[in-house]
């Protein structure tokens, strides 16, 4: 039998055509205010103002009263490795939102207690990962060719043109501690210099390439010719390296900090280097760094008279390559953040997210409520809830912190004030923000 009934056309779905994001805005704060320390890249700040954020500038880390005086009205902070966010500056930031540390490491700001004051921390954990590898690249022949020696003289005017203790690095053992992003990049860099890789991690990883894992620290220790560190800044990595270490390695060996200043014990490198049992070593972090540019690296006298020293001001990620990624990551981690509530890539923070708001949802907003880890919460604010269409929602917990987001369906205005009242007074509330 046929079908004579006319054939209903149905409208194709593509990327124009589908309904877009809806852009929300937070209910009850003002202007948005972000302040950035220690020359964060201009991407960065190019990102904040699109938003219409308010940014304020400051090529160098703040200290002290002058931190205190210029965080406390602000809705996000952005620094690098130099600021510190201590409990007695975050307890003054009595608007703060959120933090982004645009670099690795996020040991310069109090974690925990950010967390508690609703305060989520993002950093950029894998965005200058080349150019540290590079950089150690460059480390490593210059140490094997003494380049930082004969660069010193020939400035001094001195011609000193020798080939003994003077090497090729191919064929050579390269020894990494800490097989993460850096480590693995390094690992590949090396194999196509020609040399040999093996490296040591508390986690059993597959290798990249030729890489041999080894099954302890002394063993790569004993078998490297240079021995690069790639770990964090934990309990069990500081003072990792000392003269202990030191002993377990080839005399005539090279290492190469590029980590974290704490790894290595300063005076034990000292000692390696003047005795003559290493041949050289490539510092860029140390255990205290100044913080700002400018004749204040003192703290280390002995150091300066090593030699085959490569000491550099913690550089490591200092490219245009590398702070574009970084001013990019992280400010559009810290957007979406303020914007959607989306904590994904929080380092200190339950990890939740929910799919966009639709433009025709009108009267649709998102509740993202921090609040007390603690039993009865979630009971609480469903109660609050209850007489409200709640489309979709996500809740996480991390320590003693937990973050509840919720989209609620036809939401006029003037009952937004009135659900924002009264999750605030909720017995657990740390911080309850609308968006609409």
């Amino acid at each position: 039998m046929v079908n004579t009934e006319p054939r209903v056309e149905r409208p194709r779905s593509s990327s124009i055509t589908q309904n877009k994001p809806k852009t929300l805005r937070p209910f009850n704060t003002a202007e948005i205010k972000v302040l950035l320390l220690e020359n964060v890249n201009e991407t960065a700040v190019a990102a904040f103002k699109k938003q219409g954020y308010q940014v304020e500038t400051y090529s160098k880390a703040l200290v002290g009263q002058e931190l205190i005086d210029k965080i406390r009205d602000v809705h996000v902070i952005g620094i690098r490795s130099k600021t510190k966010l201590t409990k007695q500056v975050i307890d003054e930031a009595k608007q703060l939102m959120a933090i982004g540390c645009f670099c690795i490491g996020t040991n310069q700001v109090d974690l925990h207690h950010a967390a508690t004051k609703g305060i989520s921390v993002f950093n950029s954990p894998f965005s200058n990962s080349r150019s540290v590898a590079e950089l150690v690249i460059g480390e490593i022949i210059s140490l094997a060719r003494q380049l930082g020696d004969r660069n010193t003289e020939m400035h001094q005017g001195i011609w000193n043109k020798v080939s003994k203790n003077c090497f090729e690095i191919r064929g050579k053992i390269l020894g990494i501690v800490g097989y993460g992003h850096i480590g693995a990049q390094l690992s590949v860099l090396a194999e196509a210099m020609g040399m040999t890789v093996y490296f040591y991690d508390v986690l059993q990883i597959m290798p990249l390439g030729q890489a041999k894992q080894t099954e302890t620290l002394e063993e790569l220790l004993q078998v490297a010719d240079f021995v690069s560190l790639h770990v964090p800044e934990l309990e069990e990595t500081k003072n990792m390296i000392g003269d202990a270490e030191f002993a377990k390695m080839k005399k005539g060996a090279y290492l190469l900090n590029n980590a974290r200043g704490t790894v290595v014990q300063i005076p034990a490198l000292v000692t390696a280097l003047q005795s003559g049992h290493l041949a050289g070593a490539a510092i860029d972090v140390y255990p205290k760094e100044p913080a700002s540019n400018g004749p204040h690296f003192t703290d280390y006298p002995d150091l300066l008279a090593c030699p085959n020293l490569i000491m550099t001001p913690h550089i490591g990620g200092s490219t245009e390559e590398a702070q574009c990624m970084i001013g990019i990551e992280v400010s559009t981690a810290l957007v979406k953040f303020v914007n959607e509530g989306t904590s994904v890539g929080a380092v200190n923070f339950p990890e939740v997210d929910l799919r966009a708001i639709r433009e025709d949802d009108k009267n649709t907003v998102r509740l993202t409520h921090v609040h007390e880890n603690k039993p009865g919460v979630l009971k609480e604010i469903n109660e609050i809830l209850a007489d409200h269409n709640v489309e979709k929602q996500h809740s996480d917990s991390r320590g003693p912190i937990a973050y509840v987001m919720a989209d609620i369906a036809d939401v006029t205005e003037d009952l937004i004030l009135k659900l924002h009242n009264k999750i605030t007074n909720t017995s657990a509330n740390i911080r309850t923000r609308l968006l609409y």
